[in-house]
Parts: C-alpha cells; structure tokens; sequence
C-alpha cells in the first residue's frame, strides 16, 4: 500500500463529493468508504469514532484522520504539491490562498444557511461573517479578478469554491450573478467533475436497485 494512499469517507452528492472532486483534480491514489447517508450509516457507532458529528468528508491517511472541510482540502492539496494547486509557504498567493479555504466554512456558508432559513440575522458584534449581502459582495468581486479566485492560476480553493458555486446557484441559494455564471460555467467543463458526477451517480443507482 502507498505511502500517500487515502481513504475517503463520503457520501454522494454531499459535501464529501468536492473532496472526491479534489482527489480527481490531484490525481492522488485513493480508496473510497461509501457511507450511505439517507440509512443513517453516518450516524452508526463505526462512523461516529470517525467524526463524532457524522458529517462527511473525513480523510484517513497513514494515521492521520482528517474531519471538517476545508482541513480536509488543505491536508490533500500540500499532501500531493507535485499538482500544484496549494501555493507553498513564501509563495505570495498562499496567504490569500489560505484565506478563501477558510472563508467558505467561516463566512460564505453560514450566510447561506441563515439567508436560507430566513432569520433574523444575528447581531454584528456576534456574527462570523457580517452580513450575507457584504459574504456576495465579497465573492463577487474576487472573482471579478480572474478566472480563478486567485487570478490566473487555478487552486484547490476553486475546486472548492465552484462545487459549492455550482451547487447553491441550482438549489437558487445565491444569485446568478455574471461574476458567480461564469465562474460556475469554468468549472462544470472541468473533465474531472464529469468523473465525480458519474462515480456519485452510480453509487446512488446501486442502492436503488
């Protein structure tokens, strides 16, 4: 067995799909522990000494286990740098790198949830992320400056941000800005997304059958 070898646990058409998404895009060897989640199987006492919240993706590698999303993306994408999608420690884009991988879980995606469920957003002073309208101003305008969150060059943070992109525009959670379209358009055309789509798909068929 590899050295490098990982083992992830996922679900399909879930949050763990972009990690798939990411092993794809690193080309790095991997084996998957299908977790079937509408049986409850995240929520059995196997998976839960996993990530005792019963979420996906969790990563094993070695003896280094690996739960939350973004923790997850970061240990991948400088677990295999001959891919080149984490700019390395000195590189001038591993700051603003750093910043859009946490961002995702720390900003964009409770303001997602909150504008979703149509509260009353928390007080300023108390909220992780401001407001949602100043989360889409932000993203919107970064992605005016490139192609990619980073400009020209392509990062696992894009890997990321265009599954989540491509998945709140469809369920109508963001809007369709020409910025957020276009973005998600670059991504859909990515042959590794195909891969994932069709791997998640038959998954899902054969507990169908």
């Amino acid at each position: 067995m590899s050295q490098d070898r990982v083992t992830l646990y996922h679900s399909p058409n879930t949050r763990s799909s972009s990690a798939l998404l990411l092993l794809e895009e690193l080309g790095a060897p991997y084996d998957l522990h299908v977790l079937n989640m509408k049986a409850g199987e995240n929520r059995a006492p196997a998976y839960l000494a996993v990530n005792p919240m019963g979420k996906v993706p969790a990563i094993r590698h070695g003896d280094a286990l690996v739960t939350e999303q973004a923790a997850v993306f970061l240990y991948l994408a400088d677990l295999f740098p001959q891919a080149g999608l984490a700019p390395a420690l000195g590189d001038p884009l591993r700051g603003p790198y750093l910043r859009w991988m946490v961002y995702y879980g720390s900003a964009f995606e409770p303001a997602v949830v909150d504008k979703h469920r149509g509260g009353e957003p928390a007080p300023l002073a108390m909220s992780p992320y401001g407001s949602y309208e100043a989360v889409m101003d932000l993203v919107n305008a970064q992605l005016r400056r490139g192609p990619y969150l980073l400009g020209e060059r392509f990062t696992a943070a894009d890997v990321l941000w265009g599954a989540a992109l491509a998945w709140t525009t469809m369920f109508k959670l963001v809007p369709e800005t020409p910025e957020i379209t276009a973005y998600v358009g670059r991504h859909l055309q990515r042959p590794a997304v195909a891969r994932v789509r069709e791997k998640d798909a038959a998954l899902e068929a054969a507990w169908a059958a």
